[in-house]
């Protein structure tokens, strides 16, 4: 699994290319996925590192996180739609889980959306545990917005 992926760092040149997999990924379900300017801004923050990760000529996901002291969070992960259930997901949540224990964190936090029972089913194998819950967090076009989960992973 994952051996035809490419993992690199996601950098300045890359903007456009995750701003494109985050809208592909998230515009369904939301107003509008994340602009370069606002992947941009993240990157430009202390603590905060990002992966791309192709498979030839292809994006296939993005992931963001960002660690501050002893504690990181993962800010996003996006895998186009075309390419999910083929461990793309897993690869980018394992580099982060990485990236953030070789930084110095020692917990791992994410939120979910109470309607994405796959990214929870990921999430759970991978050994986060829910941690909390924020009522009507996500908004959802057309729809009520949905409650997310807040998980945790203790890094050791």
């Amino acid at each position: 699994m994952g051996a035809r992926f490419v993992l690199n760092s996601l950098r300045a040149v890359d903007l456009d290319r995750a701003a494109h997999l985050h809208r592909q990924a998230f515009e369904p379900l939301d107003e509008r996925g994340w602009t370069r300017q606002d992947i941009a801004g993240l990157l430009a923050s202390p603590g905060v590192a990002g992966f791309l990760l192709t498979e030839g000529s292809s994006d296939i996901g993005m992931a963001i996180c960002r660690v501050v002291a002893d504690e990181a969070e993962l800010l996003t992960v996006a895998v186009d739609p075309a390419h999910r259930r083929r461990g793309a997901a897993r690869l980018l949540l394992e580099a982060v889980v990485d990236r953030v224990r070789d930084d110095g964190a020692r917990t791992l936090f994410l939120e979910v959306g109470a309607d994405n029972p796959g990214a929870r089913t990921l999430y759970d194998s991978l050994g986060f545990r829910t941690a909390g819950r924020r009522a009507g967090y996500y908004a959802r076009l057309g729809r009520p917005a949905v409650d997310a989960s807040i998980m945790r992973l203790d890094l050791g």
